[in-house]
């Protein structure tokens, strides 16, 4: 994925009057989604638990940060739909299904030196620890039927003063476009502090990508982590909301 040029003019002529501008910095996208009914659901995270707010971490004395893991954990659930019409007549208004879906955990980072990317499962970009981005995806879990965590990434602490910025996402890659199905979980662990922890509820099918959060270094090095919780419809619209400028092709997972 290479580095997309673009004109900010040009951008605002074409959607004038069409989308509000996302206000994430000098990104030229529109805003994402956010789901009113998500306050409810997060009363019980911890750190930043609503939408926008942020949380400061001052540099360690010692100079570098720990490791900072982010998981994602989903489980596959049962749910009811109404039937309708004919069907509903011959078997009953409540019809019990599964949806099988494949959850992904990704992330856009940029470096201090201005390289940009992504790592996701999609396109086998895994990323390293010891060399840039300084940041591992450690593999794809694509049923969600194991135990505890089914994905992870990890950000070098030690290497912290590299990184710029990285936006943590996870997107239903395959399967229903239902949030309710999969029940997930996502969680950034700050060793010495509290986790955020955040659930996607969003009810519109078409918006199967969440932007979770944020770490960014700022002031010389101490960390932000900014809680988003906003839902696009896919990679690029995302992309342009926060300014990445990446460039994306469709495709599909081996």
């Amino acid at each position: 994925m290479a580095e997309r040029p673009g004109s900010k003019t040009s951008l605002e002529e074409a959607t004038r009057g069409r989308a509000e501008f996302s206000g994430h910095g000098d990104a030229l996208g529109a805003k994402g989604h956010y789901d009113i009914d998500d306050a409810e659901a997060h009363k019980d995270d911890v750190l930043i638990d609503a939408s926008g707010e942020s949380a400061y971490i001052e540099k360690p004395d010692k100079g570098t940060f720990p490791d900072i893991t982010i998981t994602l954990s989903w489980d596959r659930v049962e749910i009811e739909k109404e039937r309708k019409g004919l069907m509903a007549k011959l078997f009953g208004a409540k019809k019990v299904i599964e949806q099988p879906a494949d959850l992904d955990l990704g992330c856009l980072y940029e470096l201090k030196n201005g390289e940009r990317g992504c790592l996701q499962a999609f396109g086998d970009m895994y990323g390293s620890l010891d060399e840039p981005p300084y940041i591992h995806y450690t593999g794809d879990e694509r049923t969600g039927d194991t135990e505890g965590i089914d994905e992870q990434m990890i950000i070098n602490g030690a290497k912290f003063d590299e990184i710029k910025r990285v936006l943590f996402y996870m997107y239903i890659y395959q399967g229903s476009p239902d949030w309710r199905t999969v029940l997930p979980e996502i969680m950034i662990d700050i060793p010495g502090q509290e986790d955020l922890k955040m659930s996607p509820h969003a009810k519109k099918p078409e918006l199967v990508m969440c932007a979770v959060g944020m770490v960014e270094n700022v002031d010389g090095g101490n960390l932000k982590l900014t809680n988003f919780s906003e839902y696009f419809p896919g990679h690029q619209e995302m992309d342009r909301a926060y300014g990445f400028g990446l460039e994306w092709e469709d495709g599909a997972k081996d």
